[in-house]
């Protein structure tokens, strides 16, 4: 496996050295720029693509802002995983970079095991994303003969095949296999194994998430425990109906951005499937299930 291409644009000469110093041990190829112009300028080469973009929000000239807007209306690079380092952090400032794409916040100045556990959560979203995207391939000619159907599913390897089999159904399949995706495993960690966002975020910045999460599946209270999937649609939209076996929780709180979770590693999943992969987003109380809309798509002539 190629080593991760991380692209770390800061205007401050000692910054860089600063993130080259705690990103050492983690052995990365790292590419460093000191303006907005020569990022750009690198993110144009097309001798091999960047998994990850750490971008200082304030710079002279083309600042981290405006290099965001311009990677994420960029077709190539706009699935990039964007960290914004800043010390501008009022809830104005902060909504204002995850409207432009930023999905990660670090707060100047910050320790190097922050910044490592960002990182680690970052790079594992373009890789669950990368895989889905290719699995897409697998099932379109299957996806054709789909008037409804009821999945059961358990681990989070099979949240995500199933996210990337039953999104062929929707005009934009790899944004709802992202999508189902998030509420397919919110369903796995959070309903069933009872993951709430603050333990998630410790194990994350521990590097333990996965790994906890099947040692919860193995206890004997969670065995025949399920995530069901029921899929249905008219001329117009498909459905997908989402319920798990958990007692359900406040899911209003995360239905938006909240500026408040931008610099933590996790919590940001339906908020963002929301704005990105569905028509409409509907939790039914006390939380356990969660209905989305697509529309359909036309069929060719």
């Amino acid at each position: 496996m190629s080593r991760a291409r991380i692209l770390v644009v800061d205007d401050e000469p000692f910054n860089l050295d600063i993130v080259a110093e705690y990103l050492d041990e983690m052995d990365f190829d790292l590419v460093m720029v000191e303006s907005g112009d020569a990022a750009w300028e690198a993110l144009g080469e097309r001798e091999r693509d960047f998994d990850l973009v750490l971008l200082d929000r304030m710079m002279p000239g083309m600042d981290g802002i405006m290099l965001l807007r311009k990677i994420k209306a960029d077709e190539r690079l706009s699935s990039i995983p964007v960290i914004m380092q800043t010390a501008a952090t009022s809830p104005e400032q902060v909504r204002e970079g995850l409207a432009a794409g930023a999905f990660y916040y670090l707060t100047k100045p910050f320790e190097g095991e922050a910044l490592q556990t960002i990182i680690r959560s970052a790079l594992d979203d373009m890789r669950v994303r990368r895989e889905l995207r290719a699995s897409l391939n697998d099932h379109a000619k299957a996806m054709n003969c789909m008037i409804e159907g009821a999945f059961s599913i358990r681990t989070l390897e099979e949240a995500r095949n199933l996210a990337s089999f039953v999104a062929l159904l929707g005009p934009q399949p790899e944004t709802l296999a992202m999508g189902l995706s998030e509420l397919l495993v919110n369903g796995i960690e959070h309903g069933n194994l009872g993951i709430d966002f603050a333990e998630k975020s410790r194990l994350r910045e521990a590097d333990r998430w996965e790994d906890e999460v099947a040692h919860r599946l193995a206890l004997d209270e969670n065995r025949n425990k399920s995530v069901r999937l029921k899929v249905w649609g008219d001329d117009t939209r498909w459905v997908f109906e989402i319920r798990d076996d958990g007692p359900g929780f406040d899911w209003r709180r995360f239905l938006d951005f909240d500026p408040e979770r931008a610099f933590a590693p996790n919590g940001r999943g339906i908020a963002l499937s929301r704005q990105l992969s569905f028509a409409s987003l509907t939790y039914l109380p006390p939380g356990n299930q969660v209905v989305v809309t697509v529309p359909r798509p036309e069929k060719p002539a």
